[in-house]
């Protein structure tokens, strides 16, 4: 499959569930946070967010921020979630990930990458080679560049429907 292509694409971050994840052998979870938690710029968690993220911790699932953002937005997000994070992680570059796989001390197949862009989130799990599990974005795009590349990602979707993929409700 492609570089470009998810492995599993989900409405929601909530859709995906501690038995999806075991069954998958995945044990870590690195997450994105801009349209992918929360909406751009903002500290308020999406609807369901943080009844996902108390799910996922008591199923034993170990999550890790990774954003390209800087600290100063990053920072406030995490400790307010609870979570560890990295920021300016260069995605489509392995630099968070990296640090996530090594501070999780998992085997790349027990990782995945949740995240809403492909250029970006799908990019860096492929290249990296752990699971990519894509979600739509939570509030409607506000920059230019987002916008244009939301439109660049539609050939991608397609493929990943046309093989057979499904959305995950």
């Amino acid at each position: 499959m492609s570089v470009f292509c998810p492995d599993y694409i989900f409405k929601s971050v909530d859709r995906i569930t501690p038995e999806f994840l075991r069954q998958q052998g995945i044990t870590a979870l690195v997450l994105d946070v801009d349209n992918t938690l929360t909406a751009h710029d903002s500290q308020e968690l999406a609807p369901g967010v943080a009844r996902w993220l108390d799910a996922m911790r008591q199923s034993g699932i170990e999550m890790r921020i990774s954003s390209n953002n800087v600290a100063r937005r990053v920072r406030p997000f995490a400790e307010k979630v609870g979570l560890p994070f990295v920021s300016f992680s260069l995605k489509p570059a392995s630099r968070g990930l990296r640090l996530a796989r090594r501070a999780f001390g998992v085997e790349k197949g027990r990782m995945a990458l949740v995240g809403d862009q492909i250029f970006t989130d799908t990019l860096a799990a492929k290249l990296y080679g752990v699971t990519m599990l894509l979600v739509q974005p939570v509030a409607p795009d506000t920059k230019w560049n987002i916008r244009l590349k939301r439109v660049l990602e539609r050939p991608f979707l397609a493929r990943y429907y046309k093989k057979g993929g499904k959305l995950h409700e």
